[in-house]
């Protein structure tokens, strides 16, 4: 089983505009138009069998809107044999942060996912401790951007440093951090959070970061605890399995990568 912890998709009446203005921000091409059906073709030709789908909340009140779709997808796609499988979301300055978590638990989702540069918010702030302190103890996956924000490079509100704080004073169970780490700042990832208590996944990671650093963190923080991801649309799911199979990784690490984490981290069982 080949799973794809972290993509992105967007209702089909804003897809368009939404990867128009994305693109325009970043300055990047996306590798689909960012719908639900262009993933699932995506999926059928890279081989993908489960996509981890990775809503944000840009502000509190898109809570119910964002959740209720999620909970709708993941209803659509149980039995089938490709699988896009939604996480949940909310914002930090939410006024009842574990309200929101429990009905993100009872609506049968399996993590959230927090963007601290879309939330304009530090990784480190109490209202991200208190989410994440709260997420653990409901069993939750938590998904987080971290590092560099290639649509907002010059204020990084979730750096290797900041992130080595909040697990020192909060340790956070089934924490994911994306883009290996901290995107475009893997020497300080691999010095402060390589080896930590935390999951590592290589969203828009591959063709950035030099083979030998992803290699070294590989090693340092062990193939048991990284997950394979492309950031779909913004990478190509094809694309970024040719290239993890080009790298030096015995086969048994790269099984786990790419799925058995995975499986083990949300509980899902092969038929």
């Amino acid at each position: 089983m080949v799973i794809d912890f972290h993509t992105h998709i967007f209702p089909d009446s804003i897809a368009a505009r939404t990867i128009e203005k994305l693109e325009n921000i970043a300055s990047v091409k996306a590798f689909t138009d960012g719908r639900e059906c262009s993933l699932l073709s995506s999926m059928e030709e890279a081989g993908v069998d489960i996509s981890i789908v990775l809503p944000v909340v840009t502000r509190p009140e898109q809570f119910d809107t964002v959740n209720s779709f999620a909970a709708r997808l993941n209803e659509k796609y149980q039995e089938k044999a490709k699988r896009l499988l939604s996480f949940g979301g909310l914002h930090p300055d939410s006024l009842d942060i574990k309200r929101e978590l429990r009905v993100i638990k009872n609506l049968g989702l399996l993590g959230i996912k927090l963007h601290p540069d879309y939330q304009n918010t530090y990784i480190d702030d109490l209202k991200y401790m208190r989410i994440l302190d709260y997420a653990s103890e409901l069993g939750l996956v938590s998904v987080i951007h971290a590092g560099v924000d290639i649509g907002f490079p010059d204020h990084v509100r979730c750096t290797p440093k900041r992130i080595r704080k909040l697990i020192d004073e909060v340790a956070p169970q089934k924490m994911v951090l994306a883009h290996y780490g901290s995107f475009g700042l893997w020497e300080e990832a691999e010095e402060l959070l390589a080896g930590e208590d935390v999951y590592l996944d290589t969203a828009y990671t591959f063709g950035f970061i030099e083979n030998e650093r992803f290699l070294s963190i590989l090693k340092k923080h062990g193939a048991e605890k990284i997950l394979f991801a492309t950031d779909s649309p913004w990478s190509g799911q094809k694309e970024s399995l040719e290239y993890l199979k080009g790298l030096a990784i015995d086969q048994r690490d790269r099984e786990r990568i790419t799925g058995e984490n995975a499986q083990k981290l949300l509980r899902i069982s092969v038929a």
